[in-house]
């Protein structure tokens, strides 16, 4: 091997460990693990959220559709594309609803113990007494220390509940902006649920015996007992659904648990949430979520509504209206991340000194494990265990 071509294969393999070390330190500061999991970054106001499907996908797609258009042929579709209900899927939506109820129990009775708080001006929100000294609040009207103002907060805080507009025929026309007010706007978990094959009586919807069948590029419905002038849902008032609306019980009579006993409701939340997060992620596979590109606007279903109140980047140029593209489960549930206490009965104080030794674990998972409940391995390079957090006249010594 010549001197010139060592020489150029020495200088690439340092220059690809120059440059493995630069994207792990920009990641975390002294967490250099290859399980690292990295959170949610933060985006700017005229950022777009990650696509699911890359844009060149979505191209090809619709190439492929509009030839399929151009023949004249008829085109078979699955469950639930041609109307009826993924039937493998229905006990699955039977359990994320019962999950979600059971949830809400377990949070709402660990949270009288386990203070919550949220900030009056970010909205930023911690977990346990008392609340950090962290300088993250950085929006308008906030201190010039950038120190958060906490006030006690509840389970909306932890659990914050993302609406969609209620469809009663999912393939049907999307809501218009004359009709927002018109139609209610139920829990999308719900509503995911109900499409999935979920019967509520106060969330009336369409159930088809038929399915329906694609013919050069439009859908057409074969079903006899609803002809072409259709008009199923319009007499519905829709409008009196708000009134049926059950919130999740919160006493948590139901668990057989003794009312004291913190850990064992933290035990039973955790089993809660995983399942209920787990379900989630089976059904976005089959049923269709669509999401804002730049607000927290969420539809459940083949595509977004119409309503025309999006007052994100740019929302001029589309008329108000929202930039639909395909939905993840941050999304749907809208998890909120807190600081991570490693010691909650010690009464330690996270400081913004020490904030790049603390860890971060989604609300939920932090007050479960405040109260006792083991944390799954997939939160541990999250919570950041085996980083050792100096003491505060340490900081400095650090290397």
């Amino acid at each position: 091997m010549s001197y010139r071509r060592f020489g150029s294969i020495l200088n690439l393999r340092t220059n690809t460990i120059i440059s493995n070390v630069k994207v792990l330190s920009s990641v975390s500061p002294l967490y250099y693990s290859t399980g690292l999991e990295v959170l949610p970054r933060k985006l700017k106001r005229d950022e777009r959220k990650p696509m699911v499907t890359s844009v060149n996908e979505l191209k090809r797609i619709a190439r492929l559709d509009k030839q399929e258009r151009r023949v004249a042929r008829e085109v078979p579709l699955r469950p639930p594309e041609n109307g009826l209900l993924n039937k493998e899927l229905i006990p699955l939506a039977h359990q994320v609803l019962a999950s979600r109820g059971l949830l809400f129990a377990c949070v709402s009775r660990i949270s009288e113990d386990i203070p919550i708080y949220f900030c009056s001006v970010c909205s930023e929100v911690h977990v346990g007494h008392p609340p950090h000294k962290i300088r993250t609040c950085d929006v308008s009207g906030s201190q010039k220390n950038k120190e958060h103002t906490w006030q006690r907060g509840g389970v909306e805080h932890v659990l914050p509940v993302v609406e969609s507009f209620h469809l009663y025929d999912r393939l049907g026309r999307a809501v218009s902006h004359n009709e927002r007010l018109e139609v209610d706007c139920i829990p999308a978990l719900v509503e995911l649920c109900i499409q999935a094959g979920v019967d509520l009586p106060e969330y009336p919807t369409r159930r088809r015996k038929f399915p329906i069948y694609r013919v050069a590029g439009k859908l057409i419905d074969f079903e006899k007992r609803f002809p072409k002038d259709d008009l199923s849902g319009k007499d519905l008032e829709t409008s009196k659904f708000r009134e049926t609306i059950k919130k999740p019980d919160g006493d948590g009579k139901y668990l057989n648990l003794p009312y004291d006993d913190i850990k064992g409701f933290a035990m039973r939340g955790m089993e809660a949430w995983e399942s209920m997060r787990t379900g989630v992620i089976q059904l976005m596979q089959t049923y269709a979520v669509q999401t804002c590109g730049y607000c927290p606007e969420v539809q459940v279903g083949p595509k977004g509504h119409r309503v025309r109140q999006c007052q994100a980047f740019k929302h001029q140029m589309r008329d108000g209206q929202h930039a639909w593209q395909e939905a993840t489960i941050d999304d749907l549930l809208s998890t909120v991340y807190v600081w991570h206490v490693r010691n909650p009965h010690a009464g330690h104080l996270l400081i913004d000194s020490l904030k790049r030794y603390y860890g971060k674990l989604p609300a939920v998972v932090e007050l479960f494990s405040q109260a006792g409940a083991q944390v799954g391995d997939d939160y541990y390079c999250m919570m950041r265990e085996d980083v050792a957090v100096p003491g505060p006249d340490e900081e400095k010594l650090v290397v």
